[in-house]
């Protein structure tokens, strides 16, 4: 659902580009709530397997096929503000590196990507908790009917958007049922996804879910011979490393973006049909950062086009952790050194 350059007229990508930085603003603060020295680096881990699992279009009908958004699976992995992050780095590396998704139009499709889909799957994911029973079982499933949800969503947003300021004198009746309809079999793709992912995550580390917090067993302290709940600080927070898990996950996505993504559908995706068969892309632009070397996701010179794809999404997948952990690290040590500045201040 990448929105190219020339859909939507600037004053409107102009304002959505202000919507979106405002959003990242607010989750930048809010992320630093949710980052600890564990979790900061599997934060870049998510957004680099979005970027490699985005990769994979999969057909979802005659001659359409859909990828993962992956606002949901971030939000339920790393917290709603992390997540929002996480989407932004990957389409900020997707814009600048692979002619992905228009550098105008990136105000849009943080926001529609980005922050519909995190706030539509978490709302849904956070509301099914409350009356689903607790358990590992509901927090797959709260994913899953999160993650359906959440593309059409986001369908929803860009058909608003477009309503407001399309380039093309088309009836939104039609755009709306066009996108909603087709989104609905992409977000069936997007829920097996992030329900699958977050089951794997939660069968060998729960801890790790922000979900899934709510499942782990508090540490319990024996005090005056009756046993009550530890407090927050009393329990070890570092106590298991998280380096299998970084190992395993990074892996995963350099096998998916380098090797599997070759077998991926070579249909357009929701939008770009929904765009051709209703005229959207009229007026679509030629995007600024089409000679770039990995643009449209191969290496330029490489003449096979199986190692040049797949050198491209491995490279991708690298680019991506290596910015994402970055920008979460940096956002964890303010939170640390944050307290310290107010503590001198104060003396």
């Amino acid at each position: 659902m990448h929105v190219p350059d020339g859909f939507i007229n600037a004053p409107v990508s102009v304002a959505a580009g202000v919507a979106a930085a405002a959003a990242v603003a607010v989750s930048l603060r809010g992320a630093r709530r949710e980052l600890d020295e564990r979790t900061a680096p599997l934060a870049g881990l998510v957004a680099a397997f979005i970027f490699a699992v985005q990769m994979l279009n999969f057909p979802v009908a005659a001659g359409t096929s859909g990828h993962l958004l992956g606002g949901a699976l971030a939000a339920i992995l790393v917290g709603p503000y992390t997540g929002v992050l996480c989407v932004s780095v990957v389409l900020l590396m997707q814009g600048i590196l692979f002619a992905d998704g228009g550098l105008t139009a990136l105000g849009v499709n943080i926001t529609v990507m980005g922050v519909v889909t995190v706030l539509v799957a978490y709302a849904v994911f956070c509301g099914l908790l409350k009356v689903l029973p607790a358990g590992r079982r509901s927090v797959t499933v709260a994913a899953f009917a999160g993650a359906l949800l959440s593309v059409p969503g986001a369908a929803t947003a860009f058909t608003a958007i477009y309503a407001v300021g399309g380039t093309t004198d088309v009836p939104i009746g039609k755009v709306f049922t066009a996108m909603v309809g087709v989104h609905v079999l992409i977000g069936i793709g997007e829920a097996l996804i992030t329900a699958a992912t977050v089951g794997a995550v939660i069968a060998v580390r729960p801890d790790l879910v922000h979900g899934a917090r709510g499942l782990s067993t508090p540490l319990k302290l024996r005090v005056g011979g009756e046993l009550v709940e530890a407090p927050a600080t009393a329990a070890p927070v570092a106590a298991r490393s998280t380096t299998k898990v970084w190992v395993t996950g990074l892996v995963t996505a350099l096998v998916l973006a380098g090797f599997v993504s070759f077998y991926a559908s070579a249909s357009p995706d929701g939008l770009e049909k929904v765009a051709a068969d209703q005229g959207i892309d009229a007026k679509v632009q030629e995007h600024a950062a089409k000679d770039s070397p990995l643009a449209d996701y191969s290496v330029k010179d490489v003449a096979d086009a199986r190692l040049s794809g797949g050198l491209a999404g491995a490279l991708g997948v690298g680019a991506t952790v290596a910015v994402g952990t970055g920008i979460f690290w940096t956002v964890r040590r303010r939170r640390t050194t944050e307290p310290s500045a107010v503590t001198s201040a104060a003396v």
